[in-house]
Protein backbone atom coordinates (compact mmCIF):
# COMPACT_ATOMS: atom_id res chain seq x y z
CA UNK A 1 0.00 0.00 0.00
CA UNK A 2 1.36 3.42 -0.93
CA UNK A 3 0.89 6.28 1.52
CA UNK A 4 0.42 9.88 0.63
CA UNK A 5 1.87 12.13 3.31
CA UNK A 6 0.66 15.71 3.42
CA UNK A 7 2.87 18.69 2.75
CA UNK A 8 1.93 19.86 6.25
CA UNK A 9 3.44 16.69 7.73
CA UNK A 10 6.59 17.04 5.66
CA UNK A 11 6.91 20.66 6.81
CA UNK A 12 6.47 19.56 10.41
CA UNK A 13 9.27 17.00 10.02
CA UNK A 14 11.55 19.58 8.39
CA UNK A 15 10.95 21.80 11.41
CA UNK A 16 12.02 18.91 13.67
CA UNK A 17 15.08 18.44 11.48
CA UNK A 18 15.91 22.11 12.05
CA UNK A 19 15.49 21.67 15.79
CA UNK A 20 17.98 18.78 15.72
CA UNK A 21 20.48 20.95 13.87
CA UNK A 22 19.88 23.61 16.51
CA UNK A 23 20.71 21.16 19.30
CA UNK A 24 23.92 20.20 17.53
CA UNK A 25 24.80 23.87 17.27
CA UNK A 26 24.13 24.34 20.99
CA UNK A 27 26.43 21.42 21.73
CA UNK A 28 29.15 22.74 19.44
CA UNK A 29 28.90 26.13 21.18
CA UNK A 30 29.26 24.40 24.54
CA UNK A 31 25.88 25.56 25.86
CA UNK A 32 24.67 24.26 29.18
CA UNK A 33 23.00 20.90 29.67
CA UNK A 34 19.70 22.55 30.60
CA UNK A 35 19.43 24.27 27.21
CA UNK A 36 20.33 21.12 25.28
CA UNK A 37 17.93 18.90 27.22
CA UNK A 38 15.15 21.49 26.92
CA UNK A 39 15.49 21.49 23.14
CA UNK A 40 15.70 17.69 23.00
CA UNK A 41 12.48 17.55 25.00
CA UNK A 42 10.82 19.86 22.47
CA UNK A 43 12.03 17.59 19.65
CA UNK A 44 10.63 14.52 21.38
CA UNK A 45 7.28 16.22 21.88
CA UNK A 46 7.11 17.34 18.25
CA UNK A 47 8.12 13.87 17.07
CA UNK A 48 5.48 12.19 19.25
CA UNK A 49 2.80 14.51 17.84
CA UNK A 50 3.92 13.79 14.28
CA UNK A 51 3.79 10.03 14.90
CA UNK A 52 0.32 10.29 16.43
CA UNK A 53 -0.93 12.31 13.47
CA UNK A 54 0.52 9.88 10.94
CA UNK A 55 -1.01 6.89 12.73
CA UNK A 56 -4.37 8.67 13.08
CA UNK A 57 -4.53 9.54 9.38
CA UNK A 58 -3.47 6.04 8.38
CA UNK A 59 -5.96 4.47 10.78
CA UNK A 60 -8.78 6.51 9.31
CA UNK A 61 -7.82 5.35 5.81
CA UNK A 62 -7.48 1.70 6.90
CA UNK A 63 -10.82 1.69 8.71
CA UNK A 64 -12.58 3.01 5.61
CA UNK A 65 -10.90 0.33 3.48
CA UNK A 66 -11.90 -2.43 5.89
CA UNK A 67 -15.49 -1.19 6.09
CA UNK A 68 -15.76 -0.98 2.30
CA UNK A 69 -14.53 -4.58 2.09
CA UNK A 70 -17.08 -5.63 4.72
CA UNK A 71 -14.39 -6.68 7.19
CA UNK A 72 -14.08 -6.07 10.92
CA UNK A 73 -12.04 -3.00 11.85
CA UNK A 74 -10.92 -4.21 15.28
CA UNK A 75 -7.64 -5.62 13.96
CA UNK A 76 -6.49 -2.36 12.34
CA UNK A 77 -7.38 -0.36 15.44
CA UNK A 78 -5.44 -2.79 17.63
CA UNK A 79 -2.43 -2.61 15.29
CA UNK A 80 -2.47 1.20 15.37
CA UNK A 81 -2.58 1.23 19.17
CA UNK A 82 0.28 -1.27 19.37
CA UNK A 83 2.31 0.85 16.96
CA UNK A 84 1.88 3.92 19.15
CA UNK A 85 2.66 2.01 22.34
CA UNK A 86 5.84 0.55 20.80
CA UNK A 87 6.97 4.01 19.75
CA UNK A 88 7.23 5.05 23.40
Amino acid sequence: MEYNYSNEMKTRLRRIEGQVRGVLRLMEEGKCCKDVVSQLSAIRSASDKAMAQIVAENLQHCILEEQEAGRDTDKVVKEAIELLVKSR
